[in-house]
C-alpha cells in the first residue's frame, strides 16, 4: 500500500483561541475536497479544544505540540495523554528540536513519551534532526541513528504502526534555509534504513517520514514530490490559511 502523506501545521506559541477558530474557518473552504493527504493542526494547549471543535465534520485532525510521559502527577504546566484524549486530540508532536534545545528534552524522554502516546492511542509525530555543526562534521547519519535507536527502545513492531517521523534539520528551522531535496531524501533514507534495522523492513516501508525545515509554498512541491518524503511539518508558513493551503495543494 502506498503511504498517505501527512501535512502538519505546527503553530508553536502563536494564536489565541479566537485566532485559531478564525484560521480554521478560513482554511476549511480552501482545502474542501482534498483527499490526497491527511492534514493535522497542532495549536497551543489553550487553543486545542477550540481547534478540535472547529474541525469537527472535516477530515482534519488536531493534536498538541507536546505531551508529558506521566499519566498524571505533580508536573506543573504539563499536559497528559488522557487530557489530550478528553478534548478530542488525536496526535502529538514528540521531541521537537525546540523542546530539545530550550527545555532539555533528551532522547530518553522522547522514548518515554512515545511509549505513553502509543499506550493511549495517540498518533505520535517523533521529531529527529541534526544541528549545523553536526552536518558540517559529517555526523548527520550518526545523529539520526542514535536518536532513533533510543526513541524506539522497547517499542515492538506491532505497536509501531501509528508512528510518524518528522526529519527536521535544526539548522533549517526558522532560518529560511532549506535542505535541498537531495539532502532531505538522503536523510529520509537513513531514517528508513535505521527503522528497518530496529523494527523490520515491513514497518520501515509503511512508516511515514515528514520533512520539516522552512517548508513554504514555493518549495513544497520540490520536496514532497520526492518518493521518500511523505509530507511536511510546517512552521511559520502554516500560520496563514492561504499559505498553508498552498502547501497542502502543492
Amino acid at each position: 500500500m502506498p503511504r498517505k502523506s501527512l501535512i502538519a501545521a505546527n503553530w508553536k506559541m502563536y494564536k489565541t483561541p479566537a485566532e485559531s477558530k478564525a484560521f480554521v474557518e478560513a482554511f476549511l473552504p480552501l482545502v474542501a475536497g482534498h483527499t490526497r493527504d491527511e492534514i493535522a493542526l497542532f495549536p497551543s494547549v489553550t487553543s486545542l479544544a477550540t481547534v478540535v471543535e472547529a474541525v469537527k465534520g472535516s477530515a482534519i485532525a488536531a493534536g498538541l505540540q507536546n505531551m508529558h510521559f506521566a499519566e498524571e502527577g505533580a508536573y506543573t504546566g504539563e499536559t497528559s495523554a488522557t487530557m489530550l484524549k478528553a478534548v478530542g486530540a488525536t496526535h502529538t508532536l514528540i521531541g521537537h528540536s525546540e523542546r530539545r534545545q530550550y527545555f532539555n528534552e533528551t532522547d530518553v524522554i522522547v522514548n518515554k513519551k512515545l511509549h505513553t502516546a502509543l499506550k493511549h492511542g495517540i498518533i505520535p509525530v517523533v521529531c529527529v534532526g541534526e544541528h549545523l555543526h553536526e552536518r558540517e562534521a559529517g555526523l548527520t547519519s550518526d545523529v539520526l541513528c542514535t536518536q532513533l535507536k533510543i526513541a524506539f527502545e522497547g517499542v515492538s513492531a506491532e505497536a509501531a504502526t501509528p508512528i510518524v517521523i518528522a526529519y527536521e534539520p535544526v539548522w533549517a528551522i526558522g532560518t529560511g534555509k532549506t535542505a535541498t531535496p537531495e539532502m532531505a531524501v538522503e536523510a529520509h533514507k537513513t531514517i528508513r534504513n535505521q527503522v528497518a534495522e530496529i523494527l523490520g523492513e515491513e514497518v520501515a516501508e509503511a512508516l511515514r517520514i515528514l520533512y520539516g525545515g522552512s517548508v513554504k509554498p514555493d518549495n513544497a512541491c520540490d520536496l514532497m514530490c520526492q518518493a521518500e518524503i511523505d509530507g511536511a511539518l510546517v512552521g511559520g508558513a502554516s500560520l496563514k490559511p492561504d499559505s498553508f493551503a498552498a502547501i497542502v495543494k502543492y
